[in-house]
């Protein structure tokens, strides 16, 4: 049976589509950057584009299904074929599925002219389909272990057909969006929790350093369960004190979790150090969560939630976009100078998002440099990062 990687040497097509992560990682990192500078841009200069949704609400809705959508879509088709063993998605297939993609983010943006059932059949199908080539790839693989990760796709891309049941019946799509964060914050913990420790592992043996304990263990497992828990409770009931409870346990549970795994020892390699970071975003986020139930004036809703998805999204999926460009296209797993730019701004967009406000100067003006700091390193992903995602993987022996 052919290889995986005899497979990708014999595809003859455009490089983009020689593999799951380089048509996604740069659709996603293009919708990232242009959505936060459109929705600046209508609220700033009153220029505003019409779609059928209100403004937040387009913003909202493709900054999950449009951007995270496609991360999380180049992140599994990449790591199936190491999960499963089978023959990676390539050529005109995953062309078609970026196209898929594609369609929903152009219905989404002509949603005025089209029927609204029509943009949701369009727009909602794409996550549908990737999940059922995943499990089928499980299935064939025998490879259970990740049937967890083929369900939470799932539930993800049910929470975009809420989104568009939710707007066809009067509403602004909110519930869609809450409930697909969610889900990717539980996404973040299983496979930030699988790759984190390992790549840290697998650096610290490979500099002949002490290596950490990378099993996944029951403290895991409860972790894990602990914050699945608060957040369905976040979601059916915001304001229950008992889902203040339930996320402020999640929250030192998952502090603990990340302390197991000394990432202060790996901050001599940034892109081992910045999964780290990423995941210290989600365990802020779990906290202020948690915090703005039990002290809402205090701690408003608004920063637990950008802490989740300007942070803990934000430089994780960098985090993996980066890291995942770099090794699949023959590149030395090493930062230079734009990778470290990419996750200062990152960081720095996500900081600013985050406390704008309690901030003493104008609220307006730090989410305007918080978007152009976020929209910037995706910007700089692209520049950086997209001739070696539009070119083939660089052989071996030249990339030594």
């Amino acid at each position: 049976m052919k290889k995986s990687a005899e497979h990708i040497r014999d595809y003859k097509g455009p490089a983009i589509f020689s593999f799951g992560f380089r048509p996604f990682f740069m659709g996603g990192a293009v919708m990232a950057a242009l959505v936060p500078l459109l929705t600046a841009n209508a609220l700033y200069r009153g220029t505003v584009f019409e779609t059928a949704s209100p403004l937040f609400s387009w913003h909202g809705h493709e900054m999950t299904f449009g951007y995270l959508a496609a991360i999380i879509s180049g992140f599994v088709l990449t790591a199936i074929p190491n999960w499963t063993g089978r023959l990676p998605l390539l050529g005109w297939p995953l062309a078609a599925l970026f196209g898929l993609w594609l369609a929903g983010r152009l219905s989404i943006a002509v949603s005025t002219v089209i029927d609204p059932w029509i943009v949701a059949l369009i727009d909602s199908s794409f996550m549908f389909v990737l999940n059922a080539f995943m499990w089928r790839e499980v299935i064939a693989g025998k490879n259970w272990r990740n049937a967890p990760i083929c369900i939470l796709i799932f539930l993800f891309a049910l929470g975009n057909t809420l989104w568009h049941v939710d707007l066809l019946h009067g509403g602004a799509g909110s519930v869609g969006v809450r409930w697909s964060l969610a889900v990717a914050a539980v996404l973040i913990t299983l496979i930030g929790g699988r790759i984190t420790p390992s790549f840290t592992h697998n650096w610290l043996v490979k500099n002949k350093r002490l290596p950490i304990e990378a099993i996944f263990s029951w403290f895991d497992k409860v972790a894990i369960a602990v914050l699945s828990a608060g957040l369905a409770s976040w979601f059916f009931a915001p304001q229950n004190i008992v889902t203040g409870y339930l996320l402020l346990f999640a929250s030192a549970l998952h502090i603990l979790r990340l302390l197991r795994w000394k990432g202060w020892r790996t901050i001599a390699e940034p892109t081992v150090f910045i999964l780290h970071i990423g995941y210290a975003w989600l365990c802020a986020a779990i906290l202020l969560m948690g915090a703005s139930v039990m002290a809402p004036v205090t701690f408003p809703a608004t920063a637990a939630l950008h802490a989740l998805t300007a942070g803990a999204i934000g430089v994780m999926t960098l985090a993996v976009m980066t890291r995942a460009s770099l090794g699949h296209t023959g590149r030395p797993l090493s930062a230079n100078g734009s990778t470290l730019f990419i996750y200062a701004l990152i960081n720095i967009g996500a900081v600013l998002r985050v406390t704008a406000i309690w901030a003493p100067i104008d609220y307006g003006a730090i989410v305007a440099l918080s978007s152009l700091s976020w929209s910037a390193a995706f910007l700089l992903f692209i520049a950086s990062y997209g001739p070696s995602l539009m070119r083939p993987r660089i052989p071996a022996r030249l990339s030594n």
